[in-house]
């Protein structure tokens, strides 16, 4: 079993940095949104992300073979493709009819999903303040929708799709997390997401739309490339956050991402008014994204709290 090196600063400074990269990204996003396709964007942040990770395992002299490999290791490996594709596909679709605030705190869905996931494939036990964690995450979502939440339901309107897209996305995304879970047994982090992105460049290459590219903005050109950044930076952060601090307190610090949009997407505006205008959100909503940090902080914690409590009751 993989254990952190216990340098803790350094893991919480990486897994802060991948929290800010995530919570930028779909107000990013949302701006490219506005000139290219969903499928567009998706390739270039592929493209971009496997000519990086190739370059990188070739001087490591690591780059993987998918031959040699039993039928168990290629069909989680599928599954992590076909997951990790799905979710970048579905969440820019999703985006495209949400707020930026609205898409992220939906995701969060994303790993309370890996947890059942967890308990149901792998037959991990579900703790009391995992169950509380899911419990305030539930809460917090009808209360962040308080406003539309009967709009969402009765009437199958753009914000209602929106939603479905970026649950499903999510749904994707715990497939992919619980697959890539069990591949590194086989394989490291780098090597997995490069069978990841090599196969979206190739895979998104015949839905591609470039025309529009030549009349994309300056700003849109930036935001483009700091996409692209992105997807390197906060995954390659992610996964050596978990290097060196537990994967739960890892989570706990990710749990802040929806905040931290919201966040930004009011100081973007502020700073550049041809930013999209950020969502105005009532007290309730407010209130019912911070529950949904705290329950997916909640769900995160208890393996710690658990062992925490253990260790007090053997030294009594």
């Amino acid at each position: 079993m993989h254990q952190a090196s216990g340098r803790s600063l350094l893991g919480f400074m990486l897994a802060l940095t991948t929290a800010v990269l995530w919570g930028m990204l779909p107000i990013a996003l949302k701006v490219v949104l506005a000139a290219l396709t969903a499928n567009t964007i998706t390739w270039v942040r592929f493209l971009v992300a496997a000519l990086f990770i190739t370059v990188v395992l070739l001087k490591q002299q690591q780059l993987p073979t998918w031959r040699g490999h039993s039928p168990r290791v290629k069909q989680l490996l599928w599954i992590a493709i076909f997951g990790l594709l799905s979710n970048y596909i579905l969440y820019l679709m999703g985006l495209n009819l949400l707020s930026a605030e609205t898409a992220q705190v939906v995701i969060q869905l994303a790993p309370f999903l890996m947890m059942l996931g967890g308990v149901f494939i792998f037959r991990e036990r579900l703790l009391l303040w995992q169950k509380l964690g899911a419990l305030l995450l539930v809460i917090g979502l009808l209360l962040f929708f308080n406003e539309r939440l009967v709009t969402l339901i009765s009437q199958a309107g753009k914000d209602t799709w929106g939603v479905v897209l970026v649950v499903i996305a999510a749904v994707t995304w715990a497939a992919y997390a619980l697959a890539q879970k069990q591949l590194l047994l086989q394989f490291n982090s780098q090597q997995i997401m490069w069978f990841i992105y090599v196969a979206g460049a190739i895979g998104f290459l015949p839905l591609v739309e470039l025309a529009p590219v030549t009349s994309l903005t300056s700003l849109q050109w930036w935001m483009l490339a700091f996409c692209c950044l992105n997807t390197i930076i906060a995954y390659g952060a992610f996964a050596e956050a978990l290097q060196h601090w537990e994967a739960s307190k890892v989570s706990t610090v990710l749990a802040i991402t929806p905040l931290l949009t919201i966040a930004f997407s009011h100081l973007a505006h502020w700073l550049w008014p041809e930013f999209p205008t950020p969502q105005q959100l009532n007290l309730l909503s407010i209130g019912g994204a911070m529950l949904v940090v705290l329950g997916s902080a909640a769900t995160a914690l208890s393996p710690i709290l658990k062992k925490h409590l253990q260790e007090r009751g053997e030294a009594v």
